[in-house]
């Protein structure tokens, strides 16, 4: 059983930045995938970014290519999203997920999500 919990949501300029933490309870997070979706209002929760389970790939939405960036911390079972050049569009509730698999991409089914945080950009 692995327990996700995020931080770091808010409100937040276009063109500012914010970093979301997500930190996993359990001593088997260095052998799960993580990764990070979204859910905006009247929309389906969507794939954001990923990072295999030894942190040596990442994948990420071609809607956050360039400017978001996933890493882990294996040492202090976290995994966080560092958000750059926020746009009024990246306005959702972003969840943190683990999965057995290799990789987190957006075809992958994640076996465990956090409850989410608010992420909300002004124009």
């Amino acid at each position: 059983q692995v327990q996700l919990v995020e931080t770091g949501g808010g409100l937040v300029q276009a063109g500012g930045s914010l970093r979301l933490s997500c930190a996993a309870s359990g001593r088997t997070f260095s052998s799960y995938a993580m990764g990070w979706f979204r859910q905006a209002p009247g929309k389906e929760r969507e794939f954001v970014a990923g990072i295999s389970w030894n942190g040596a790939s990442t994948y990420y939405a071609d809607s956050v290519k360039g400017r978001f960036t996933i890493l882990r911390d294996t040492a202090k079972n976290t995994v966080y999203l560092q958000m750059n050049s926020l746009k009024p569009e990246d306005t959702a509730v972003y969840y943190c997920a683990a999965s057995r698999t290799v990789k987190v991409v957006p075809t992958t089914t994640p076996d465990y999500w956090g409850q989410g945080t608010q992420v909300t950009v002004s124009s």
